[in-house]
């Protein structure tokens, strides 16, 4: 059962790696959009994956902390998955290069963490761990819209 959950908490094994778990985890975000980019209502799909997500993952927040036995483990990354599709989530189908325009503006503020992001870490288990990568997530969005805004010339949707 402990395989299964640490297949959840680190999307397919993806926040087991050894370098930057964080980065790798945030391109199951970025293979989860492309996958999702010829849907109708594509910010539809990727904010109902990541409540998905969310709803499936929280509940395993605790146990990923005894696992690793720190407060916001490396090896959870589903959170990552969660901010990257909020991030994206502006657009219909996004086009290669919003994907990977939101995968660095996602990671910047992932890891700045501007507020409220850091208070969130504050919060117990998985909703510690889950919102902090939420509200980067919507910090990352207001960055991708008025990316889109102000660069108008960039194809930004499929």
């Amino acid at each position: 059962m402990d395989r299964l959950k640490l297949a959840i908490v680190s999307f397919g094994f993806l926040g087991c790696s050894p370098f930057a778990p964080g980065t790798v985890g945030t391109l199951g975000g970025v293979l989860v959009a492309w996958l999702l980019r010829d849907t109708p209502n594509f910010w539809v799909w990727a904010l109902v994956a990541s409540a998905i997500l969310y709803v499936v993952s929280q509940p395993l927040g605790a146990w990923a902390e005894r696992y690793a036995g720190k407060k916001d483990p490396g090896i959870f990354v589903v959170d990552e998955v969660i901010g990257y599709l909020i991030t994206i989530a502006w657009t219909s189908g996004p086009s290669p290069v919003a994907l990977v325009v939101a995968f660095f503006v996602f990671r910047f503020f992932d890891i700045l963490k501007p507020p409220p992001a850091r208070q969130m870490e504050s919060l117990p288990g998985g909703h510690g761990i889950l919102l902090d990568d939420v509200m980067a997530g919507l910090w990352g969005l207001a960055v991708m819209i008025a990316a889109r805004n102000l660069i108008p010339q960039v194809t930004w949707t499929v």
